[in-house]
């Protein structure tokens, strides 16, 4: 259990200063010994209120815009998968995206330390949109569909504030998805009631940690975040 409150702690205090990659760090610190299946389930019943505590203190953040096309997205993304999976080798489709997060991780880092915030290219922004949604509702994971809010909004908060009511809606639909086919088990639910504590301390301490530390520096956290969430796709399915 102990390495379950470090994992908890830290990933919770990346959720409160960055808004997300705590699934990143809490899959990364246990996958070494524990199953995914049993990683998942727990991560998602104490992610889920972290959600709805950062987009309530960021909702005047919030643009329904971003959010909800994105949102149907991931809806799509979560049901094209029960056909997609049983089709493809889902191995070198998560290669091919943590390449894809990689790539514009570097660009934006590129961008941002060239100081040049240009008109964004509507049709590449559509594509990061879409595959975004495909790869966050196919796999949980968020890391694209940080990437393509990254680059549409225009500070830290902003950025926490609608990734969060995303992940609101993507995580009601996949809690839902989790208790019809029994991955959500008791034994899962007194684990994430345990961890609660420490979920709370670290999420509390991400996010006095934000307000002290300057919004660049937490903007390239982010970048630097989703460049080691794409290499984290490669070395796993590689």
């Amino acid at each position: 259990m102990f390495f379950w409150i470090i994992a908890t702690i830290c990933a919770f205090y990346i959720k409160g200063l960055c808004g997300f990659a705590n699934t990143l760090v809490f899959t990364s610190i246990l996958s070494f010994g524990t199953a995914n299946i049993n990683i998942s389930p727990v991560e998602l019943v104490l992610g889920y209120p972290t959600n709805l505590i950062i987009s309530w203190k960021e909702r005047k953040s919030i643009e329904w815009k971003i959010c909800l096309p994105l949102a149907i997205m991931v809806i799509i993304g979560s049901l094209a998968g029960v056909v997609f999976l049983k089709k493809a080798d889902i191995t070198v489709v998560k290669v091919i995206f943590g390449v894809l997060v990689i790539f514009v991780g570097l660009e934006m880092l590129i961008r941002e330390k060239s100081g040049k915030k240009g008109k964004q290219s509507k049709i590449l922004l559509t594509v990061i949109g879409v595959l975004s949604g495909f790869l966050c509702g196919l796999y949980g994971v968020g890391a694209l569909l940080g990437a393509y809010i990254g680059r549409t909004t225009d500070n830290a908060k902003a950025f926490k504030a609608n990734i969060c009511t995303v992940f609101i809606i993507e995580n009601t639909f996949r809690i839902f998805l989790y208790s019809i086919y029994g991955i959500i088990t008791l034994s899962a639910l007194k684990r994430a009631l345990f961890l609660v504590p420490f979920m709370l301390a670290g999420l509390g301490a991400g996010m006095l940690s934000a307000n002290r530390i300057d919004d660049k520096a937490v903007k390239k956290l982010v970048i630097i975040l989703l460049i080691i969430s794409g290499i984290a796709l490669i070395l796993t399915n590689y």
